[in-house]
């Protein structure tokens, strides 16, 4: 059982940055892959970037590379997303998910757990 709680979101204007959290209950952390997804009000849950097991490799949705950096620390059981030069399409509620798996899936049914979600509002 893995248990996710995401922090850092808020409002930030166009251009700016923001860093998101995830913090991982758990002692089986490294046995997961981890991504964040969004969602934004009326559209699907989307793909933003994953990493695996060890951090070594990361994938990125289309858009985000160049912009967001994920990062994990197995030490301490978090992962974070740093997003730079946002974009008010970038607005959305942004979700930590976990599934057991040496690298990931970028469909969100693959994920065997998910975060409560935290907003993110980009201002133009």
């Amino acid at each position: 059982q893995v248990q996710l709680v995401e922090s850092g979101g808020g409002l930030v204007q166009a251009g700016g940055s923001l860093r998101l959290s995830c913090a991982a209950s758990g002692r089986t952390f490294r046995d997961y892959a981890m991504a964040w997804f969004r969602q934004a009000p009326g559209k699907e849950r989307e793909f933003v970037v994953g990493i695996n097991w060890s951090g070594s490799s990361r994938y990125y949705g289309d858009s985000m590379k160049g912009r967001f950096t994920i990062s994990r620390d197995n030490a301490k059981n978090t992962v974070s997303l740093q997003m730079n030069s946002l974009k008010p399409e970038d607005t959305a509620v942004y979700y930590c998910a976990a599934e057991r798996a040496v690298v990931g899936h970028v469909t969100p049914n693959w994920y065997d757990y998910w975060g409560q979600g935290t907003q993110v509002t980009v201002s133009s």
